[in-house]
């Protein structure tokens, strides 16, 4: 397996696959790539970057301050590694929150930007509520309430998993609260107007683990942004919803190709 040394000579996993124009995958907090194994084949023709975050599946986890600024960086080096210039970039969750940090400080190295259910952070935006913080907080309750804000009853159960959304389980306790104070700390506001790459948002309209509103948010405040929502998804809308999520990436994505 590959990695890229980062700036601070952490080492950071990294996957790739196929042929083609490049996209890397940005994965939710405290997840690895595998966070994108369900739905990989739907890009396939493109050459697929995932990478594991640090603190997470292969790569190193330093007990330090996590930063979705940083976290970005991080994604930088793997370009590098990976010998690209640029790339197309789709981000979901936390990965999303990092995607907005890689098109602000290294708009070169962003072609295309897909931001999924995601958000500019709590300074700006809307947050989940308390009652959900709580549930999540419950050690007795939390895998079945987050399963629940991934996906609808409907396809729960008609899908006994294994589900790849959950959290890396080989995750140091300290690092999953890295990752935590990371996502919550994010605030890209002020730089979301710099953002020059052609930008998708999208999000399920049933999310409320990073509640829907968030989308039209970032679509006002990004330059030539447009949003799509996409009827009845929770968090996990690309895996439930792929049928739907991956052809909206895929044709935004073309589009740019042919610009």
């Amino acid at each position: 397996m590959p990695f890229a040394a980062t700036t601070d000579g952490t080492r950071i996993a990294y996957q790739v696959r196929g042929e083609g124009q490049p996209l890397v995958l940005l994965a939710g907090q405290s997840n690895n790539h595998t966070w994108w194994d369900p739905i990989l084949s739907d890009f396939a023709g493109r050459r697929l970057i995932t990478l594991d975050w640090r603190g997470t599946g292969d790569s190193d986890k330093p007990d330090e301050v996590y930063s979705t600024r940083g976290f970005a960086q991080d994604v930088v080096a793997v370009l590098d590694a990976a010998g690209l210039a640029s790339a197309q970039i789709y981000g979901t969750s936390m990965g999303g929150r990092v995607a907005q940090w890689l098109a602000i400080d290294a708009p070169e190295r962003v072609e295309a930007l897909v931001l999924g259910c995601t958000s500019p952070g709590a300074a700006h935006g809307h947050e989940r509520s308390q009652e959900i913080r709580k549930a999540l907080a419950d050690p007795s309750r939390s895998e079945r309430v987050l399963l629940e804000l991934m996906y609808t009853p409907g396809w729960l159960a008609r899908n006994d998993g294994p589900y790849y959304v959950l959290g890396d389980t080989s995750m140091p306790s300290y690092a999953k609260g890295r990752h935590l104070v990371a996502s919550n700390r994010h605030d890209a506001w002020d730089g979301l107007p710099d953002i020059i790459a052609p930008t998708l948002i999208l999000h399920g309209t049933d999310d409320v683990f990073s509640p829907v509103a968030n989308a039209q948010l970032l679509a006002d405040r990004i330059p030539g942004a447009r949003a799509e929502l996409i009827q009845g998804a929770r968090h996990a809308y690309f895996h439930e919803f792929r049928s739907v999520a991956s052809p909206a990436v895929l044709a935004f994505l073309a589009a740019q190709d042919r610009a």
